[in-house]
């Protein structure tokens, strides 16, 4: 660990692209201002090791075993009187013989 001594308005330079200023002290209790690229997070300690405890519990709550599926993954077996699955509709209309809808009207006589 570096260990350097600061006084009020003086800085400290990481990187190239991060600047810490010390911005003032009172007692035992230092103000200091980061200046770092928006991409680059900065955490105080004691929420970073928050974050930390919070991310080891989701991963090993995410590795316990997955549950069983429920549903087939092959559609199930047709039988004989139906060969059109429910969801998927016959382009020849309604009714499975192609012949008109019941409201429509009767056909005309030939004259």
């Amino acid at each position: 660990m570096l260990m350097i001594t600061r006084r009020a308005g003086e800085r400290v330079i990481i990187g190239g692209n991060i600047v810490v200023t010390l911005v003032e002290v009172s007692g035992q209790t230092a103000r200091i201002g980061i200046e770092a690229p928006k991409s680059m997070p900065i955490f105080r300690e004691e929420i970073w090791v928050e974050v930390m405890r919070e991310n080891e519990a989701a991963a090993q709550a995410a590795s316990g075993r997955l549950p069983d599926v429920v549903a087939p993954l092959t559609p199930p077996a047709t039988t004989a009187a139906s060969t059109t699955p429910a969801n998927v509709v016959d382009p020849s209309g309604p009714g499975d013989s192609g012949a008109a809808p019941e409201s429509a009207p009767p056909p005309s006589p030939a004259k």
